[in-house]
This record gives structure tokens, C-alpha cells and sequence, in this order.
């Protein structure tokens, strides 16, 4: 964070309200640039990864996961939480596929990383490419997940994320990131079949 801009809030305080399974809820005692001071809450959680896998033959592996927020079955890429036995990023992006999927990648490649939410989070979401995929795995699932999974063509998936029917925004950003990159001429980031 750059303190020097005339924008930038003061932190004179920091606590947490609410702590749950996945994250808490942070409040900060901030002055803002006009002198005003308040407070502001946001989630606090840990960074993640989200995977965005491809079969030897460039099928797009996917999961189906009920989401209570939005009350309705999702459909989305595996992702979760970074732990601290993870020795790095990528440890943690092959993890979450095996554990959520059953697949095992024989390469693990960095995508992107953003702040999906950084108006109401501190989420960072690393986000990584999983090619030659094959289900190898026993599944590891968390006490509140269930997890359907499945394939589907990744021309078809990416169609769903243009036209509205794939909602999960975790997976449209992969794979609109996946495809620019693809587009613009990126090696080693093109689907098995394209």
C-alpha cells in the first residue's frame, strides 16, 4: 500500500467480530483522508487457489456444490483455502484438485492472481492451469462439502461463461483469463484439443 497517497485510509485499530469455519469478520478503526474517523468491516480469510483443470483429451474437469449463500447447486472449478503445511501455491492447487476431484495433474502451471472482492474482502485467489489430468485419487472432502464432479468440453464451458449459464465467478475468470492469454498467443496455455 502506498501511505504517501492522498487517498490512502489510516489504520488506528484492527480487531476481529466474528470468527467461523473459513473466515472471519474483520473491523478497523480507520481515519479517513478528510480527517473523518470511523470504522470499516470486511472479510478476513486465507488466500486460495482455484484449478482449472484439463483431461489428456481437453475436457474441462468440473464440479457441481451446493451454495447456501445463493441457494442453488453450483457449477464451478475445484478451489480452496491455502494451508500452512503447504510448501507453495502449486502444492496447494494440486491438493485441492485431488482432494475435491479424485484427479491427479501431471503439470501445474500459474494463471493469475486477483483480488475478486476487494471491496468487501481481503480474498487473493491464485489461480492455475492443471493439464494431463487423470482420476488416480482417493477424495478428501471437508465436513460441509458435497461435491458432485464431472467433465464437460471446454468450448462448451467457456460458451456458458459468455452467455450467463456458467455463474460461478471463480471459473469464468479462469477461463476468461485462460482464453485471452490463448488469444493473444501465450504458449503453453492451450487446451489439449485446441
Amino acid at each position: 500500500m502506498d501511505d504517501g497517497d492522498d487517498l490512502a485510509w489510516e489504520t488506528t485499530d484492527s480487531a476481529i467480530d466474528y470468527t467461523c469455519p473459513g473466515f472471519d469478520v474483520r473491523r478497523d478503526d480507520v481515519t479517513l483522508p478528510d480527517g473523518t474517523d470511523t470504522d470499516y468491516h470486511y472479510v478476513d480469510e486465507s488466500p486460495a487457489v482455484v484449478v482449472l483443470p484439463f483431461t489428456p483429451a481437453g475436457d474441462v474437469i468440473v464440479i457441481e456444490e451446493w451454495r447456501q449463500a445463493v441457494g442453488r447447486v453450483n457449477r464451478g472449478l475445484p478451489a480452496g483455502s491455502v494451508e500452512d503445511g503447504d510448501t507453495d501455491l502449486a502444492t496447494a492447487a494440486r491438493r485441492e484438485l485431488r482432494e475435491e476431484t479424485g484427479y491427479e495433474a501431471d503439470s501445474m502451471t500459474h494463471l493469475c492472481t486477483v483480488e475478486p472482492t476487494n471491496g468487501i474482502a481481503n480474498s487473493v485467489h491464485h489461480h492455475f492451469v492443471a493439464r494431463g489430468c487423470t482420476p488416480t485419487a482417493a477424495r478428501d472432502l471437508d465436513f460441509n462439502e458435497s461435491i458432485r464432479v464431472d467433465t464437460a468440453d471446454y468450448d462448451a464451458l467457456l460458451a456458458a461463461a459468455v452467455d450467463g449459464g456458467l455463474r460461478d465467478g471463480r471459473a469464468v475468470l479462469a477461463l476468461s483469463q485462460f482464453e485471452l492469454r490463448h488469444t493473444a498467443g501465450a504458449t503453453g496455455s492451450t487446451p489439449a484439443k485446441k
